[in-house]
Order: structure tokens, then C-alpha cells, then sequence
């Protein structure tokens, strides 16, 4: 069993902040052109989940902020096992146009969808192979590729009947996406064709476009790669199209303990 997230909420100091004098939902200090949130989440400590911080939120208050901001068809910036990225709600054609929007992103390349348990795949993607192999890759620093299902928003990656879903080994982005009760889109948190983040502070000049920045900290990974992202839409095939930061482990899995061979029109 992964460790439990502990959540709470701080504050973070801005150039040009104000504070909301009325807003009776998280302390936050928000970016005065937007009204960007920028909530702070608590690494866990050696108390264990009941530990209590003087002056911070409960995080299940952040969870909530974040989860309206959503709903209300925004984009936020969150952690993940990786790096940091843009979320909005898949179904939301108008939002995913804000991502790419926000990020100079071209039409043509695909976002992922983020969900928080295995069984949520089965709802977008079809998947060919074995729930087995779902359970020993996710959650964890991995992007699979399937065919997309019919039930999913299709201004999504219109271009291609595949898309990519991941669950992160993160507890907030697991618990985001389960109370949004459907998925997010996901992509990293810079501009189209910039370094990947691993800190808030490196996306800051983004804070004005975004409705909520939930900053978990530093990356423990500093790699800066991403997710490992495998194509498995062919029967017993895997393909990979980015190595990101998992690839032997990952490819050791589908090879070893399922068999799969590398599709060689990759070669």
C-alpha cells in the first residue's frame, strides 16, 4: 500500500497579492490581475496524518477549492509523481481550448486524461490487456495509450481515436480526480516547447491564466523527463512514444511478466 498524502493548507507570498477579506474557503494570497489561489499543501511528517500545523487549513478545504475551480470550467496547476501540470475537466471542450491557449500548444498534440482509480480507465479507454497489468503500472510515473471509448469528450485530441490516461502516485491527484468523479486532461506545466517544472515558482509567469496553484513542494524527482508514455491500443504489441522516467522498469514488466513484444514499426 502507497503512503497517504498529508494535506494542509499555507500560504504563499506573491509579487502584487492581495488577500480575499471575505472568502471563508482556504487562506490564500491570490495574484491580483485573475484572482489566482495559490494553496499550499504539507509534505507528510514523522506525526503521521493526525499531526496538526498552527495557522493551516485542513486540506480537505484545497481539495474542495481546487475541485470548484474545476467545475467551474478553470484551469489549475497541481503536483504529481513527475512534475507539475495543467488540469482542467476533460468533458470541458472550452477548457481544454484554455489549456492549449495558456501554453502556446499546438492543436496537434494530444493531452492525456488523469483519473484516480484502475476502474475509471475501463469507462474511457478499451483496453486489451490484462487488469493485472494496470494494477503493477499504476499508479505510478506511467502514460498508457489506448483506444479511446465513445462516452469520452470528443474535441479531445479530435486528430486520433487513442489517448492517454494516467494515474498518478500522488494522494491529492488521486483524490482530485475522484472527486470530480470524472477525468481531467493533463499536460506540464509551461509554456509548449519550455523545460518541465518540478517547482511552482518555475511556472509563475503562468499564475495569471490559472484559477488555482496548488504547490505540494519540489518534485522529489529532479529528471525533469515526465511520465513514461506506452502505446499498448494492438494486442500483445507495446510501442513506446516518449521514455520519460520509467522506462526499463516499465518495459521490463510488459516483456517479462506478460509477454508483450515491442511493435517493430517503432524500430
Amino acid at each position: 500500500m502507497r503512503s497517504v498524502f498529508n494535506i494542509g493548507v499555507g500560504l504563499i507570498k506573491s509579487r502584487g497579492a492581495h488577500s480575499s477579506a471575505v472568502d471563508p474557503r482556504p487562506r490564500a494570497k491570490m495574484c491580483k490581475e485573475l484572482k489566482t489561489k495559490v494553496l499550499h499543501l504539507l509534505p507528510p511528517t514523522s506525526n503521521g496524518p493526525s499531526a496538526q500545523h498552527e495557522g493551516h487549513t485542513d486540506g480537505a478545504e484545497i481539495l474542495s477549492c481546487t475541485v470548484r475551480a474545476l467545475k467551474e470550467g478553470h484551469v489549475v496547476a497541481v503536483p504529481t509523481d513527475t512534475i507539475y501540470g495543467l488540469a482542467c475537466l476533460a468533458q470541458s471542450s472550452a477548457a481544454i481550448r484554455r489549456v492549449y491557449d495558456i501554453k502556446g500548444r499546438s492543436g496537434q498534440k494530444p493531452l492525456a486524461i488523469c483519473v484516480g482509480d484502475i476502474q475509471d480507465i475501463y469507462k474511457y479507454c478499451k483496453v486489451q490487456v490484462k487488469e493485472e497489468l494496470l494494477g503493477d503500472l499504476l499508479p505510478g510515473p506511467v502514460t498508457l495509450v489506448f483506444e479511446r471509448s465513445e462516452i469520452l469528450n470528443p474535441d479531445l485530441n479530435p486528430f486520433t481515436p487513442l489517448v492517454g490516461v494516467r494515474i498518478p502516485d500522488h494522494a491529492f491527484m488521486r483524490r482530485l480526480c475522484q472527486m470530480c468523479k470524472e477525468p481531467l486532461a493533463l499536460t506540464s506545466a509551461n509554456i509548449s516547447t519550455h523545460t518541465s517544472t518540478v517547482a511552482v515558482h518555475e511556472f509563475q509567469d503562468l499564475w495569471p491564466s490559472l484559477a488555482v496553484v496548488v504547490d505540494g513542494g519540489p518534485i522529489g524527482d529532479q529528471s525533469r523527463l515526465g511520465s513514461t508514455v506506452i502505446d499498448l491500443s494492438v494486442l500483445g504489441k507495446y510501442r513506446v512514444i516518449r521514455p520519460g522516467c520509467a522506462l526499463s522498469a516499465t518495459v521490463d514488466v510488459l516483456e517479462r511478466k506478460y509477454g508483450l513484444s515491442k511493435d517493430p514499426g517503432e524500430d
